[in-house]
């Protein structure tokens, strides 16, 4: 009895620190809640600005295949400018170790929207680093259209510039969906609400 009581403090503390055992393929990252920004109280803020709670929660990676054939399955397309998806090349745009959270939120938007989502960056090389970047499988990148525009831009808070000047909006579940140049910059904290 003893034993199973000590096994499972340790295992909750694994869990808080992120650490994964066994084979599986996640690994700990933090996450953090939705923002208390409102549309009505703009900030300037950068990324960096956003703090993580304590919490942990262990992130789920998947292959390329997976995730295309999960988009293919929801009507969401993608493209590459370099037609590849090595992810060790910056031309190519690949979805390998990508956050399933990211997958299930970008058809979550799909869904929700009634637009057409089209993903043009994932977790290939030459985006900038990070804890929530590309290549850590939480950032997307996804065409702006008139429909997908104007769903974000209604739908969620607009919560002020990033410190590159990027529009941000905040979804309900604490997404940031940030509007650069041609595109829509999405950091997936998690699947928004699927």
């Amino acid at each position: 009895m003893r034993v199973s009581k000590i096994a499972a403090i340790l295992a909750s503390s694994l869990l808080v620190v992120g650490v994964a055992a066994g084979p599986a393929l996640a690994v700990g990252t933090a996450t953090r809640p939705p923002s208390s920004h409102t549309a009505s109280s703009p900030q300037t803020t950068s990324s960096t600005d956003r703090g993580a709670p304590l919490v942990a929660p262990l992130v789920t990676k998947i292959s390329h295949a997976e995730a295309t054939s999960r988009l293919r399955v929801a009507g969401v397309t993608w493209s590459s400018s370099g037609g590849c998806s090595n992810r060790n090349n910056p031309t190519c745009t690949s979805f390998e170790q990508v956050n399933l959270a990211s997958i299930r939120g970008v058809i979550t938007l799909r869904n929700a929207s009634g637009c057409a989502v089209n993903v043009t960056g994932r977790t290939e090389t030459g985006h900038a680093s990070g804890t929530y970047s590309h290549w850590n499988g939480y950032k997307l990148d996804i065409s702006q259209g008139g429909c997908v525009s104007g769903y974000i831009t209604s739908a969620f808070s607009f919560i002020g510039d990033r410190s590159d000047g990027a529009a941000m909006y905040e979804s309900a579940s604490g997404n940031i969906y940030a509007r650069e140049g041609n595109h829509w910059d999405i950091t997936y904290y998690n699947c928004g609400g699927c």
